[in-house]
C-alpha cells in the first residue's frame, strides 16, 4: 500500500488504517503506524464514525416509506409540534439538508463553548434551540446548506414515527441487516476496545482527543464508533442501495438537490454550496461524480467510505493526524488517491 504509506509521511500522519474490497470480497486490508506511543495501529482498533450515521438514518427513513409507514413530503410537525416552521418542513428536507436551517457548529458561542469544554454533554434540545434561535438561511426547500440540525430533527422524527429508541431503530433496519457488529452507538464518550486513539491541535496544542464528547456531532442514538471492516462494509451496502427498493435508492441518490445550492443575501457561497449532477447531496451521502460517499472529521479522527457501483469496489479509510499535520481531510484524500489507483477512469471529484 504505497499510496497509504506516501500519505501517511506526507500528511503526517500518526495511523492510517485502509481496507479495499470489489464485490464484498478483501483486496487488502493494512494498518500503518500507532494509535500512541507503544502501541501499533490495528485494522480490528474501533474510531468514530461521524456522519457515517447519517447515511443509516436516510437509509432507515427511507426503509419506513418503503413499509408504508410514512411519506417522504410528510410535513415534521407531525411529529415534532414544537419546531419553528415545522409546518413548512418535510422529512424529505431533514434528510436532504434543505431545511434552510443554520448549522449551530457555525455559531461561535458554540465553538467556543466546545473549545472550552470539549468533554461536555450536549443534548439534542440544546443544540436545535441553538439552530433555530437564528433566523433560517432560506426559505425551506429552495437551496442547499449543511446543517447538523438536520439530522438531530430526523433523529428525533424516526424516534417518534416508530415509537422506538433511535439505536434500537438503527440496529433493527439497518446494523442488524448488514451484519455490522462493530458498529454501535455509545450515549457517552466511550469507544469499544481495542481503541483507536485520536491526537489534535484543535485548541491550539497537540493533545488526546479521543474521549472528547461527540454527543453534538448529530442525534442522540446515531453517535458512534465502528472498525474499518464495518465501514467497507457500510460503502458497499450503503451505496449500493441494497436495504432499499429500487425507487428509494433512486431518491436516497437524489432527493430533489440537484440544481440547488446558490448564494444568496443571507447565505453565502461557502455554505450554500452548488448541488450539481456530477457532485451533489443525496440523504445522508454524497455522489461524487460516479461514487457514493461520505467523509467525516472528529477533532484528530478522520474517515471516509466511498463505492463505486460499476465496478462493486468499496474504499475505506480511517485516519488519525500527527504532530504536524495540515488542515484537510487526510482520509478523504487517500480514499481519491487509491481510487485514482484502482479505477482511473472513475476519479473521487470534490463536492462544492
Amino acid at each position: 500500500m504505497r499510496i497509504a504509506e506516501r500519505a501517511k509521511a506526507e500528511m503526517d500522519l500518526k495511523s492510517v488504517i485502509v481496507r479495499v474490497t470489489v464485490d464484498g470480497h478483501e483486496v487488502v486490508t493494512t494498518a500503518l503506524g500507532k494509535s500512541m506511543t507503544g502501541v501499533p495501529a490495528d485494522p480490528a482498533m474501533h474510531f468514530r464514525n461521524g456522519n457515517i450515521a447519517i447515511s443509516y438514518l436516510g437509509t432507515a427513513l427511507l426503509r419506513l416509506v418503503d413499509q408504508g409507514r410514512v411519506g417522504l413530503d410528510d410535513r415534521v410537525a407531525r411529529w415534532l409540534p414544537d419546531l419553528p416552521h415545522g409546518e413548512k418542513i418535510t422529512l424529505r428536507m431533514l434528510a436532504a439538508s434543505t431545511t434552510g436551517l443554520v448549522d449551530y457548529v457555525r455559531l461561535p458561542a458554540f465553538q467556543k463553548a466546545v473549545a472550552a469544554d470539549p468533554f461536555r454533554q450536549w443534548t439534542a434540545k440544546e443544540l436545535v434551540a441553538l439552530s433555530t434561535s437564528k433566523p433560517r438561511w432560506y426559505k425551506s426547500g429552495t437551496n442547499w446548506s449543511y446543517s447538523h440540525a438536520n439530522f438531530v430533527l430526523l433523529g428525533a422524527a424516526l424516534e417518534k414515527i416508530t415509537g422506538t429508541r433511535l439505536d434500537v431503530l438503527l440496529q433493527r433496519e439497518v446494523m442488524g441487516p448488514l451484519r455490522l457488529r462493530e458498529t454501535r452507538n455509545s450515549f457517552t464518550p466511550d469507544i469499544p476496545t481495542p481503541v483507536l486513539h485520536a491526537f489534535t491541535d484543535d485548541r491550539g496544542t497537540y493533545e488526546e482527543s479521543t474521549f472528547w464528547n461527540p454527543s453534538w456531532t448529530t442525534a442522540p442514538g446515531a453517535v458512534q464508533t465502528t472498525d474499518i471492516c464495518d465501514l467497507a462494509r457500510s460503502a458497499a451496502a450503503i451505496g449500493s442501495g441494497e436495504l432499499l427498493s429500487p425507487a428509494s435508492y433512486k431518491e436516497f441518490l437524489n432527493p430533489g438537490t440537484v440544481g440547488l445550492g446558490h448564494a444568496t443575501r443571507t447565505c453565502p457561497a461557502t455554505v450554500c454550496l452548488a448541488n450539481t449532477a456530477a457532485t451533489h447531496y443525496g440523504m445522508g451521502v454524497l455522489v461524487l461524480g460516479d461514487w457514493i460517499s461520505q467523509h467525516p472529521l472528529f477533532f484528530g479522527y478522520s474517515a471516509s467510505m466511498d463505492y463505486l457501483p460499476a465496478e462493486r469496489l468499496a474504499i475505506a479509510v480511517s485516519t488519525t493526524q500527527g504532530r504536524e499535520a495540515p488542515d484537510g481531510h487526510s482520509a478523504h484524500t487517500i480514499a481519491q488517491r487509491l481510487a485514482a489507483a484502482l479505477a482511473p477512469d472513475h476519479p473521487i471529484p470534490d463536492f462544492g
